[in-house]
């Protein structure tokens, strides 16, 4: 167990485009399923980095935040695109003795919602929350024998294995329906101002928020991202202070409009309930007489960065202008071309949004089994038939 290099001893200046990736605190999660982020990394020189091999991480070894946030864990596995990283001075690693414990065993464990909240609450420091090595190694292990943390970690590792399955799928399929309408376009597109094609463009709502189980699901900025809409932070509002029209539609499109960082993003409502959104997204939805709304909604996506940029104020307080909105040319394929290209891509969308959904419920079940199993609650084999099931 070795924490990462001294403060002072790299810094940004020793950044490199190549060399020996360092991990720092946006590769690592608190999501079980993100064992390692292995995107927007930087690299030291080879000959800087054979410094700090005690801070040296390879396959099989876990990785945590000990400055910052606290509670994320990392495990450097078989998906890894390096054989070997250095941490950064706010992380710690821990080398499993693979003789008394499986790595990715150990890694499930100390994933635990409990074991989370443990390391959570012996954080130190005021500003900015800490955890030691004193503390990473006081941590309680309870280890059944090694050939059952294997046939443990197998079972979670299954579910997680079909969820990366998935997320591959995602963006395959993304990326087949971006280029199957740059295609169309390529073929003949036509420029349209986007107020002159739709039949409402108009902010949100100002919710009133409750918990009343007749109430309706309203979106706010965090649940605009990637471009898809993710439903996890959104909230209820009476049903009361939603006018029908500002009730989603499929193939309505979501529009950020406030805001330094949010500002911007775009998401098309594919959903299957009610739901609304407050009055920091504007909602565009497309004249199907005009223009279809499948089609429609593509073009917008392809805007994000240009629709970003007409943002007007100071930063914290930007806004985007319903008019000006309004005002933005888009271009769609040629009329006779929108009807088939629309099927199409609403059968990519909807490939992705079943995708997405089955991933939600995998996730669940895995993070209901993981505490049982760990604990010797439930047995591995009466697990293995439930993901059988499933996957």
């Amino acid at each position: 167990m070795a924490t990462g290099p001294f403060g002072s001893s790299v810094s940004a200046k020793n950044f490199r485009a190549e060399g020996v990736p360092m991990l720092r605190g946006v590769n690592l999660s608190e999501d079980v399923h993100d064992r390692l982020i292995d995107e927007d990394l930087v690299f030291l020189d080879p000959v800087l980095a054979a410094g700090f091999e005690r801070s040296a991480v390879r396959k099989g070894d876990l990785v945590f935040t000990c400055w910052g946030t606290v509670g994320q864990i990392g495990l450097i596995d078989e998906a890894a695109r390096f054989d070997r990283y250095i941490i950064s001075n706010k992380q710690m690693k821990l080398t499993p003795d693979s003789s008394h414990v499986d790595s990715l065993f150990l890694y499930y464990y100390l994933s635990q919602p409990i074991l989370i909240d443990l390391v959570k609450g012996q954080s130190i420091g005021s500003s900015v929350p800490g955890f030691n090595l004193g503390q990473l190694k006081s941590l309680p292990v309870f280890l059944p024998t090694l050939s059952d943390q294997r046939a443990i970690a197998e079972v979670l590792g299954a579910l997680d294995d079909k969820i990366a399955a998935n997320a591959g799928m995602v963006i395959t399929s993304s990326e087949l329906a971006a280029l199957e309408f740059e295609k169309e376009l390529r073929e003949g597109g036509v420029e349209v101002e986007l107020g002159a094609v739709t039949e409402l463009l108009a902010r949100g709502i100002t919710p009133a928020y409750t918990e009343d189980s007749d109430a309706m699901t309203i979106l706010n900025q965090k649940c605009v991202r990637d471009r898809r809409v993710d439903l996890e932070k959104a909230r209820k509002t009476s049903l009361g202070k939603v006018r029908r029209e500002k009730i989603l539609r499929l193939g309505d499109v979501l529009v950020n409009s406030t805001g330094y960082g949010t500002l911007g993003r775009v998401a098309r409502w594919t959903g299957s309930g009610q739901a609304t959104v407050d009055s920091h997204i504007t909602i565009v939805r497309f004249d199907s007489s005009k223009v279809e709304r499948t089609c429609g909604g593509f073009a917008l996506l392809r805007l994000e960065h240009e629709i970003e940029a007409m943002g007007e104020g100071s930063t914290g307080q930007t806004e985007l202008s319903r008019v000006e909105l309004g005002r933005l040319r888009i271009r769609v394929p040629r009329a006779d071309a929108q009807g088939p290209l629309g099927s199409r891509l609403d059968a990519l969308t909807r490939l992705v949004d079943s995708r997405l959904a089955e991933s939600v419920r995998l996730a669940e079940l895995r993070d209901a089994l993981l505490p049982h199993l760990m604990s010797g609650r439930l047995r591995v084999k009466d697990a293995e038939k439930q993901v059988e099931a499933v996957v």
